[in-house]
């Protein structure tokens, strides 16, 4: 198959396998050229080739680990330097399954250099481009966790809620000037991502397991309708509505002069 819709180069971290890989492969089939980072270059190669080969785009590949910050630099260059960047998919990530107190700390910060601020660092590179030409996308991967940090380990379920709150706040500040931007919330993906967490995924009551093929399609079905949060597996946007509305009636009362009555402190 080869697509004769150019739209563009997208960049996805995290691509050599599982979620990132079958953005590569959408997003090739959508008119993309790409730019493939993630740690494992033979993963990456045969990748590049697949993808190529059965949709005729040019696929760059980059072997980068996001933990480093020579390599999260030399990412930030790149998305600086490439007019022809139309999209970044972050998407690189750890996960963890053990309970907070039983983590490697220094397992945690590596895990908080990754999902935030190499992320963070990549957004910045690119948003100023996308706002000055009007036009790009930004697509934050996070996860359920960042509603629900009981569910899995708490620094796993705090890093994807500050990738839902930034991604809120891009879309606050950019609403209007041509970028989009979205954060997609999976639920439990067959990847390899159980695995590195330590818990696999066949130990999952298999009714809540969704497939990476189904997850990343139901994602750009999601972008393609508008949405700036995503959760695939919600069957009723009307259950997201009312959240963020719940969230937005609390506005008024987040900052007073004066404490709440109920503390009995007021002077």
């Amino acid at each position: 198959m080869t697509t004769h819709i150019h739209a563009g180069t997208a960049v996805i971290t995290g691509a050599s396998t599982g979620i990132g890989a079958i953005y590569a492969d959408r997003l090739a089939r959508r008119g993309h050229d790409l730019v493939l980072v993630a740690r494992n270059r033979s993963r990456l190669v045969e990748l590049a080739r697949s993808i190529s080969d059965d949709t005729g785009r040019s696929v760059e590949i980059v072997t980068a680990d996001l933990c480093q910050a020579a390599d999260v630099r030399r990412i930030e260059a790149l998305l600086r330097g490439d007019a022809s960047i139309t999209a970044l998919v972050n998407n690189a990530g750890i996960g963890a399954a053990a309970p907070l107190l039983v983590s490697d700390v220094d397992k945690m910060q590596a895990m908080i250099e990754l999902n935030v601020t190499a992320l963070t660092r990549l957004t910045y590179a690119v948003a100023p481009a996308f706002v000055t030409r009007g036009q790009g996308t930004i697509i934050n991967i996070a996860s359920i966790v960042a509603v629900a940090p009981e569910l899995l380990n708490g620094v796993y379920g705090g890093s994807k809620a500050f990738v839902l709150a930034f991604t809120q706040s891009l879309q606050h500040e950019l609403a209007g000037k041509g970028v989009r931007v979205q954060a997609v919330l999976p639920g439990a993906t067959r990847t390899e991502f159980w695995d590195t967490a330590g818990h696999s995924v066949d130990n999952l009551p298999q009714d809540i397991v969704m497939s990476g093929d189904d997850l990343v399609d139901a994602a750009l079905a999601g972008l393609d309708q508008g949405e700036v949060i995503t959760v695939p597996s919600l069957p009723d946007d009307a259950d997201w509505k009312a959240f963020e509305a719940a969230r937005a009636a609390l506005g008024p009362n987040l900052s007073r002069n004066q404490p709440a009555a109920r503390y009995g402190v007021a002077r």
